[in-house]
């Protein structure tokens, strides 16, 4: 096991090139699920853990690692199933996600698969609403879950998302303008897509909502072929998650900067992916930005920087 990841810093060379790598691990049956290698620090048996008063329930205690404390929460309970029953003898696996470490307790670890995102397919429509799934995949003919760890953090530990007085006042500033304001927003969470789009509700901001970078590429060639320039008339900026299916957040970005009629829009990536390697492939890629996931300030911040920069080309351009 120790050697399992000892070349994950390597696996940044997968990025833009709409491939990833998944660690697969088991819960409590037979069903396999999967998480991208650049969300894990490491996997390790599971060390002892000091219980948390009036924690949630799926967080089975935290564990002292490194001189940090990271609470390791019960997968299994996470999405619904039974508890782990004895933590000895199981693994932890630590993440980086949202710019917070935390472990998820597994029943086994099984092994890295190398896989292209266009494999990599959403839920299917009558999952419903409740599931925890981003998306699914198969392996060796076995299905494979992908879990919305968004959505399991966010109710296991909750999240802020008002934005502050002071940038309220400034998208107020801006109201009675009579210009469209109106975002693309690509993610395959719906915890992460509601997320931004309460954001931009705050902001007085209107977004239209796509699950995956192909839809919301899909969804821009259909606005260019209407005729009317997209920049200027539809939208004043993208904010694009980074691992999607079918068409990750890079190679979105590629293919808007190869199409002339787009290749002028703004793309801000959001992202719960870490590491340095960001900055590198917004700039690979032709990204505008690189934001972490998931804070609200940060964001609209963002977006009103953004906003502002367009208003102002829009009335520079007007004769």
């Amino acid at each position: 096991m120790s050697g399992l990841l000892a070349n994950v810093d390597m696996r940044t060379r997968l990025a833009g090139h709409n491939r990833l790598e998944l660690l697969l691990f088991r819960l409590t049956g037979k069903q396999l699920f999967g998480i991208n290698v650049f969300k894990v620090q490491e996997v390790i048996q599971c060390p002892p853990l000091t219980a948390v008063p009036r924690s949630n329930r799926i967080i089975r205690g935290v564990a002292h690692m490194r001189g940090k404390t990271i609470p390791v929460m019960d997968l299994s309970m996470a999405i619904g199933g039974p508890a782990q029953p004895d933590v000895s003898g199981r693994f932890v696996v630590v993440t980086e996600y949202n710019c917070t470490t935390q472990g998820f307790l597994v029943n086994g670890v099984d092994r890295i698969v190398n896989m292209n995102w266009e494999e990599i397919l959403p839920p299917p429509r009558g999952t419903g609403r409740d599931h925890y799934l981003t998306a699914v995949t198969r392996v060796d003919e076995e299905l494979v879950e992908i879990i919305d760890v968004e959505k399991v953090l966010a109710e296991a530990i909750g999240s802020r998302d008002t934005v502050s007085s002071d940038l309220l006042e400034s998208a107020r500033a801006s109201e009675g303008e009579e210009l469209p304001l109106h975002v693309l927003v690509a993610d395959d969470s719906s915890v992460a897509r509601n997320q931004i789009k309460r954001t931009l509700d705050q902001l007085g901001v209107g977004c239209t909502l796509a699950r995956d970078g192909r839809e919301a590429l899909e969804q821009l060639q259909a606005w260019a072929e209407e005729g009317d320039p997209v920049v200027t008339d539809r939208i004043f900026m993208v904010i694009s998650d980074v691992e999607m299916p079918e068409m990750d957040g890079y190679t979105f970005t590629t293919s808007v900067r190869a199409d002339p009629r787009l290749k002028d829009l703004y793309i801000l990536l959001h992202t719960s992916l870490s590491g340095v390697f960001n900055n590198a492939m917004v700039e690979k890629v032709g990204a505008n930005e690189f934001i972490a996931k998931f804070q609200p300030d940060i964001l609209a911040a963002a977006v009103l920087r953004q906003m502002k920069q367009w208003k102002e080309r829009r009335v520079t351009a007007c004769p």
